[in-house]
């Protein structure tokens, strides 16, 4: 394999895994929040156990989400230094801004919410994790900022063979943003509730201290009720916008080789033959791409073929075809797990409202697996989202083959490569045992063998 094919094997299982710790980060840094809220309003020392239990897991997730975190970094100016060179004076703003406010602001405030135990008040001592909710947040919005550009650059122009930055509220307020940004908050609220969904289930099921983990199981079911309806939804807007602003992608989703017009009918299933551009099986359903796209039984949507030669015209010779049966198939694994979990999330609340969980073992069987659903949709949405965009890194802009070092030789490629999946993959059994040990103690047996019970618990 070549240069190219190793970076972007190297990137991609960076990227992956480093996007296993964020959206759990994002969500329970606010579900956190809420239960310690709800304890300083209420008193019920449940809910104190409840953050500290909870709170233990969020800290061993996000020690790994920034140590893999920084590795991405340093990559766009080894192996991808003439993507550094070409849009670096854009790209690394929002990075700069995520490292120096939204960063510190949560890293700060996480230090003084472990150690403030029984040292600030109450009040304030919830204050600190919410602004570590804040700034993990913000952090993901300066994050997906510098995305956006690459999705659909704004405010630049091309200055002696570099992408240079006119206008810092363009980049900001870039339309890619504000329907990436709620979708990935959405994502993370719902990774985060059926975190604790699973977890709490695992405990139901032994009647292990069922009152703390039937509060943990409520919350969480309704926080992922919540988010997964919000994925739903906010998802739909961006599929909508995918329309406008890369119809190239949207038609790869869709393996819609050729134009569908006055409507567009969505592929329920198809087996693809990808070299010779058909469906070997194909089940459509008449209209309702048109109907997703623009809300309306008809409407035009391109197809491959023909954006093929639009781009041939605008951008010159090549192929611009994205990786069709990735694009597919990533897309419908991902629709299909958040259908599933909103399945999984109403069964929940109908019969916890009915006071009849702990009787229903078949649901609370089923629950604990049920914690990998988001993980999945989440890799498998990444996956198209970058994937998606190809052949281009930044769109219409500057092609992924054109952003390569070229001083990077396939030895050195494969060599890093080894190496980061080696580590990651040490850090991964790590994170594994570490969570999992932590998540079958149970509450009780983390405060086990402590020296004094009125001790800060992260002492």
């Amino acid at each position: 394999m070549d240069t190219l094919t190793l970076s972007q094997w190297q990137f991609a299982i960076t990227s992956v895994y480093h996007f296993f710790f964020v959206p759990l980060t994002l969500g329970l840094s606010v579900i956190l929040a809420v239960m310690e809220t709800i304890y300083v309003r209420t008193g019920n020392e449940v809910y104190k156990r409840m953050v500290k239990f909870w709170g233990k897991l969020f800290l061993i997730n996000f020690a790994m989400g920034v140590v893999t975190g920084i590795v991405m970094e340093f990559q766009f100016g080894m192996n991808w230094s003439e993507y550094a060179r070409y849009v670096g004076d854009i790209f690394g703003a929002p990075l700069a801004i995520e490292a120096l406010m939204a960063f510190f602001l949560e890293s700060t405030f996480l230090g003084l919410w472990i150690f403030g135990w029984d040292k600030l008040s109450k009040r304030m001592h919830a204050v600190t994790i919410w602004l570590v909710a804040i700034g993990s947040n913000l952090s993901a919005l300066w994050i997906l900022i510098a995305n956006s550009f690459m999705q659909e650059p704004q405010g630049y122009q091309i200055v002696n063979g570099r992408a240079v930055m006119t206008d810092f509220a363009a980049l900001v307020f870039n339309p890619n943003v504000w329907v990436q940004f709620p979708h990935v908050l959405s994502a993370g609220l719902t990774t985060g509730a059926f975190f604790i969904i699973g977890i709490s289930a695992y405990h139901l099921l032994r009647k292990k201290q069922p009152e703390f983990f039937r509060l943990s199981i409520n919350l969480g079911a309704i926080f992922g009720a919540i988010g997964i309806i919000l994925v739903i939804l906010v998802g739909h807007s961006q599929t909508q916008h995918v329309v406008v602003s890369q119809p190239m992608k949207l038609a790869g989703i869709e393996a819609l080789w050729n134009t569908e017009s006055p409507s567009a009918s969505f592929s329920l299933f198809s087996i693809l033959d990808v070299p010779n551009k058909k469906d070997i099986v194909q089940i459509r359903i008449p209209s309702l791409l048109s109907l997703l796209a623009y809300n309306s039984l008809t409407g035009e949507v391109k197809g491959m073929n023909q954006l093929q030669a639009e781009y041939e015209q605008k951008y010159g010779p090549g192929d611009y075809t994205p990786p069709v049966f990735i694009n597919y198939w990533t897309f419908r694994i991902m629709v299909g797990l958040a259908m599933v979990m909103l399945l999984l999330a109403a069964l929940l609340i109908f019969f916890a409202m009915r006071n009849r969980l702990l009787d229903t073992r078949w649901l609370l069987t089923i629950l604990p697996f049920a914690l990998f659903l988001p993980y999945l949709a989440n890799t498998s949405g990444w996956l198209l989202t970058e994937m998606g965009r190809q052949p281009w890194v930044v769109f219409g802009l500057l092609k992924t083959r054109d952003a390569v070092s070229p001083v990077v030789s396939p030895g050195l490629a494969l060599t890093s490569l080894i190496g980061f999946t080696l580590v990651y993959g040490a850090l991964m059994a790590v994170d594994v045992y570490l969570l999992q040990r932590f998540a079958r103690l149970g509450p009780e047996d983390e405060t086990a063998g402590r020296p004094a019970p009125n001790e800060s618990y992260y002492d």
